[in-house]
């Protein structure tokens, strides 16, 4: 492998524009699809479990997750048309979806979730193209607290796959799988570093499935009866197209978690151009769009094939920056992996023959996580007294409202069903309470500069000012537009 030369203090080995060898760029890929292929099926089999939901569903709802994995992973890579980044970006199951997508399974069925799935995807095209609007109506406040929020409502669900233990099993059975996977897990995380620390759940889980061997929780009844080629097509259940009060109270959460995921998307994108060149440049926000919208597009696909949403996985930074590799062509390779590894039913099945006491344990540690990086959110924002109230109230009343604690039995059927919901209801809280911190404050002033390219050595520190504010420069002069608000400067892509 030849290895360009990388700017000092960085290990760039191949930029996006580069292009590895087949065989490297093969390997990386492969390396890859392991660290990140349980986290895609755990996920689909954490929904599926705790919704109560068919074995065949499940088969169906985890190859299909790869193969749109795979599709949204290329897209992302090659930048087909307004779609995608350009950047090796993974994508994956969404975390943020475990909420939502148990209770619409639970209630209303696969073909629900499918619909459900499909409609909030909408949105997010709808949006792609306006960052600045997305981040006003879902600031980093309302984005924060719907992030905590699904802790709330996933955890209690969570605890009870851990309990779940074929009949006749140990009474210890469960404790000690568990506790083997979680311990194994955050003693790497916590402890470890470089790529060793990215193979903290792998290893976790593979810890965890050996305490389960001796205990006799294996069940390969499933793992036998699949093919070794092939899709499990007859567990694809079609759409619900009925849209009766269960949709549109679902609806709005939905809706919620599918635009936090285009936050969460943006900041993966402008991150992943930080670390994918041996130079600084300045943010491309024409790819953070694109980003923005692959990341709609394998929503849709979702929908249509019935299978929990996507989203970014903020490990690709990660990983470039211990690689060193960039290369556009490791992400189609990735993504061409996904899609091949969905056609191998055999392999997906050996995934899901993985104890539900293991999986409870890797989703404490994966929602734990989803937790803690709402908190980031919210904190990263700068936290004051109003801010503080905003998160405190939204939070609770959501919480509130998840336990049946607030008022449902005094509502309509339907408001009770949207509201008891705890991230609609804390949701529509912080983003009801942000508005009017909005509305009723200073208003924004707006200051428009143009700079002529024969004046710009006037002006040498406006570049490195603008730069530093978060602005773009955009044409061939530099021409710059911010919004200044308590002595912030806001960047015109939002």
């Amino acid at each position: 492998m030849s290895v360009q030369p990388s700017r000092p203090g960085t290990g760039i080995h191949f930029e996006p524009d580069e292009q590895p060898s087949y065989p490297v760029a093969v390997s990386l890929a492969l390396q890859y699809c392991v660290l990140t292929l349980a986290a895609i099926v755990l996920t689909i089999a954490i929904v599926v479990r705790a919704a109560g939901g068919s074995e065949l569903f499940l088969s169906w709802a985890s190859c299909a997750a790869l193969l749109v994995s795979g599709i949204s992973t290329i897209v992302q890579a090659r930048r087909v048309g307004r779609f995608g980044a350009g950047y090796v970006l993974l994508m994956g199951t969404s975390g943020a979806f475990i909420a939502v997508s148990v209770t619409a399974l639970a209630q209303g069925g696969p073909g629900m979730l499918a619909t459900l799935v499909a409609a909030s995807a909408l949105f997010q095209f709808l949006l792609a193209s306006r960052l600045s609007l997305l981040r006003r109506i879902i600031t980093p406040t309302v984005a924060g607290t719907v992030i905590m929020l699904i802790a709330v409502t996933v955890m209690p669900l969570v605890f009870g796959l851990i309990e779940t233990v074929p009949e006749g099993a140990a009474p210890a059975a469960g404790p000690m799988t568990a506790g083997v996977t979680l311990a194994v897990t955050l003693m790497i995380i916590l402890r470890a570093t470089g790529v060793m620390r990215l193979w903290g759940p792998v290893i976790g889980i593979l810890s965890g499935c050996v305490v389960a061997g001796f205990f006799g929780l294996f069940s390969w009844e499933q793992l036998a009866a699949a093919q070794w080629i092939g899709l499990p097509v007859a567990g694809w259940p079609g759409f619900d197209f009925s849209f009766g009060p269960l949709f549109w109270a679902m609806l709005p959460a939905f809706v919620f978690v599918t635009l936090v995921g285009a936050i969460e998307t943006v900041g993966d994108s402008v991150a992943i151009q930080r670390v994918s060149w041996r130079e600084p440049r300045a943010t491309d926000f024409r790819a953070v769009q694109g980003a923005v919208a692959a990341d709609g597009l394998g929503n849709l696909l979702s929908g249509l094939m019935a299978t929990v949403p996507n989203t970014t996985y903020s490990s690709s930074v990660s990983i470039v920056e211990i690689t060193g590799v960039a290369a556009r062509r490791v992400g189609v390779c990735i993504g061409a992996a996904f899609c091949v590894l969905a056609f191998l039913p055999k392999v997906v099945a050996l995934i899901l023959s993985i104890p539900d006491a293991v999986i409870g344990a890797y989703a404490v540690v994966l929602i734990a996580i989803l937790f803690v990086l709402g908190m980031r959110i919210v904190v990263g924002d700068g936290m004051d007294y109003r801010k503080a109230a905003i998160v405190g109230v939204s939070f609770w009343v959501g919480s509130g409202f998840q336990s049946g604690g607030l008022f449902t039995s005094q509502m309509s059927p339907f408001f009770a069903e949207m509201m008891g919901n705890g991230m609609t209801s804390g949701g529509l809280t912080a983003l009801v309470l942000s508005a009017f911190v909005e509305i009723t404050g200073a208003r924004r002033t707006r200051l428009v500069t143009t700079v002529e390219r024969q004046r710009a050595p006037e002006y040498p520190e406006i570049p490195q000012q603008f730069r530093l504010a978060g602005g773009v420069a955009r044409g061939h002069g530099t021409t710059g537009l911010a919004r200044r608000r308590g002595g912030a400067v806001e960047s015109p892509g939002g």
